[in-house]
């Protein structure tokens, strides 16, 4: 039997590595522009491709990678345009754990040692007893020892200095944390 593959299933014969690849192809990260060429979202490699074939979009930048199905090989989309403008409302990103990490690049903003995120925690530049509140111009990623060592207390108080100043991440900015293919999203966003 043949090894083939269609964008909804995998037929009889494929090797599990195919169908890995095949998956981990259509999970890639794309980014969706507006029709003015402005970064919207990020969405998977099979919404994008959904996107196309639909007519509601327009493949702007391919990645290296392609999906076979049974007559053709269709290429990996890394940056879709939509074909209308769709007005978007200004948009606050919530705070969250996942994206301080980002943000901080997964250092400690006091020592500046790399370490993974569960080794990271949280700390309030003003603490929290001092009515420091729970923003991103607040918030840093801190490895324990730094974090036991600043205690209740701001950082100039326990003689401690940040890396750098805590600021809201921006929407490209997000992105551009996000980029799977980093070289290709470069000339849409900004930060």
């Amino acid at each position: 039997m043949a090894e083939s593959t269609t964008f909804n299933r995998v037929v009889v014969g494929s090797t599990p590595i195919g169908l890995t690849k095949f998956y981990m192809s259509l999970n890639r990260l794309c980014l969706v522009l507006n029709a003015s060429y402005e970064a919207i979202n990020v969405t998977s490699a099979r919404r994008a491709l959904t996107l196309v074939f639909k007519g509601a979009a327009v493949v702007e930048e391919v990645s290296a990678f392609t999906i076979r199905a049974a007559k053709i090989n269709v290429p990996v989309p890394s940056v879709v345009r939509l074909m209308k403008y769709r007005r978007m409302p200004r948009q606050n990103r919530a705070v969250s754990r996942k994206g301080i990490l980002l943000r901080d690049g997964g250092a400690c903003q006091y020592c500046g040692a790399r370490l993974p995120s569960g080794n990271l925690t949280l700390d309030h530049v003003v603490p929290r007893s001092r009515r420091g509140p729970s923003t991103w111009e607040n918030l840093v990623a801190c490895c324990f020892p730094c974090n036991n060592h600043k205690g209740n207390r701001t950082p100039q108080e326990a003689g401690m200095t940040l890396a750098r100043q805590p600021r809201q991440v921006s929407l490209h900015a997000r992105h551009k944390l996000l980029a799977a293919d980093s070289r290709a999203w470069d000339k849409y966003l900004f930060a």
